[in-house]
């Protein structure tokens, strides 16, 4: 297997727009990275260029699983590419991020070839029943459709996992503390978490939609529709090679066969020999016609085991939602604590407001008296007070502000004005 793993750098196509750089790995295992023009690849693959805008990074498409006649278009994440029945094609194979990924499906490809070549799969129904003990062998689209999802949901776990250990202790901090450090460390977070909640739940969707439907499910079935169109090609062939001996032979015995059955028939029915030439075409036209609906059936591609697997990454899938959901509302608890908090922060605030303002009234009230006092006119209280009238007038005034300001606060807190 080393000659399969070399890599080889070919130029392909530049004629007509700019060619692009494309890892193009067989079912076999080899590798090579090719440029080819966008003409090229749709000639290859049989896709159109409302296909090729789904990969296109310049354009925000969501997440797309989509099957054509001879190809999967496929964009998750990071991971853009289009896949047939013997090869796969990545467009952004030098990504940091892609890297990782692309040794791993090129190791899963090397195990599914070794598989094939160490276990070949019955061709033929008899065969199939006779060894139905033989675990069946997923074929290379769905080897590679299978890597891409594990490599996309596993990295969104991850990225869920390590978002979690870094939220869960900044909020517990946030709630001891509540701090412009800890609420801006809190912001950034909440931010990556609702990124993060979007890619997942694009992933998530168009999973639902591809179990929802069927008819997509069987169009990534691309061996077994290259299967059945190379059948139906041998058969044109074969029908159109035998095509005028069966007319001589048919001319020849059509005589002889009508008469005899015929003659079966109305053995059958006790003896009455009046059957015609046209109950007999209408036998025969309805075994023909019931071949030709069994045939038909037997081509509907049986989604299950595509279904099986699609099934088990979207419970995965499932599962980080869960968990981003339950830090969502973590996330959303804390903030609705930190409001609370801060609310009833800002009540004691105002409330220590009102009995400020209400003692700054009363104080402003006794000012106003040692000012009346403090004129300089003459009246009778001068000439006849002494100390002790002054004292009093003090006292006075001062025990008559605390009293009032005593019976404001008992009519605040009957007015439910203050705690």
């Amino acid at each position: 297997m080393a000659s399969d793993e070399r890599v080889v750098r070919r130029q392909i196509g530049r004629k007509g727009s700019m060619a692009r750089t494309w890892l193009l790995m067989g079912s076999e295992g080899q590798r090579q990275m090719v440029e080819a023009s966008r003409q090229l690849i749709m000639q290859r693959t049989g896709l159109t260029a409302r296909d090729f805008r789904i990969l296109d990074p310049m354009l925000s498409y969501s997440s797309t699983i989509v099957g054509r006649d001879r190809a999967i278009v496929l964009n998750l994440e990071q991971i853009k590419a289009i896949i047939t029945a013997h090869e796969v094609l990545l467009l952004n194979s030098r990504d940091p991020s892609v890297i990782p990924f692309v040794d791993e499906l090129h190791a899963q490809i090397l195990h599914h070839h070794t598989t094939v070549t160490d276990h070949p799969q019955p061709q033929d129904k008899g065969e199939m029943r006779q060894d139905s003990s033989r675990k069946k062998i997923l074929p290379f689209e769905f080897v590679v459709l299978e890597a891409c999802l594990e490599a996309v949901i596993s990295s969104l776990e991850n990225e869920a996992n390590i978002l979690e250990l870094e939220a869960l202790p900044a909020l517990d901090k946030l709630t001891s503390k509540i701090s412009t450090l800890n609420l801006e460390r809190v912001r950034h977070i909440k931010s990556r978490l609702v990124a993060l909640t979007a890619r997942v739940q694009r992933v998530r969707d168009e999973l639902e939609n591809l179990l929802d439907d069927d008819g997509d499910m069987a169009e990534l079935y691309l061996t077994d529709k290259l299967a059945q169109k190379k059948f139906e090609n041998s058969s044109t062939f074969s029908s159109m090679n035998n095509n005028g001996d069966d007319m001589m032979m048919n001319r020849v015995l059509q005589p002889n066969i009508v008469d005899r059955t015929g003659h079966e028939i109305s053995l059958e029915r006790g003896g009455d020999s009046t059957c015609d030439h046209g109950d007999y075409e209408n036998v025969v036209g309805e075994e023909i016609s019931g071949t030709q609906a069994g045939t038909v059936y037997s081509g509907v591609t049986n989604v299950s085991e595509l279904e099986m697997l699609l099934g088990a990454y979207f419970v995965q899938i499932g599962g980080t939602v869960n968990k981003i959901s339950a830090l969502s509302d973590y996330v959303e608890d804390t903030e609705d604590y930190i409001n609370i908090t801060l609310d009833d922060n800002q009540n004691r605030i105002l409330q220590t407001g009102v009995q400020i303002g209400t003692a700054s009234v009363i104080l402003n009230c006794f000012v106003a008296v040692t000012g009346v006092f403090g004129m300089n006119i003459h009246i009778q209280l001068f000439d006849d007070g002494g100390m002790k009238e002054f004292l009093g007038t003090i006292f006075g005034c001062t025990g008559a502000c605390v009293i009032l300001y005593f019976l404001a606060m008992l009519w605040y807190k009957k007015m439910r004005m203050l705690e």
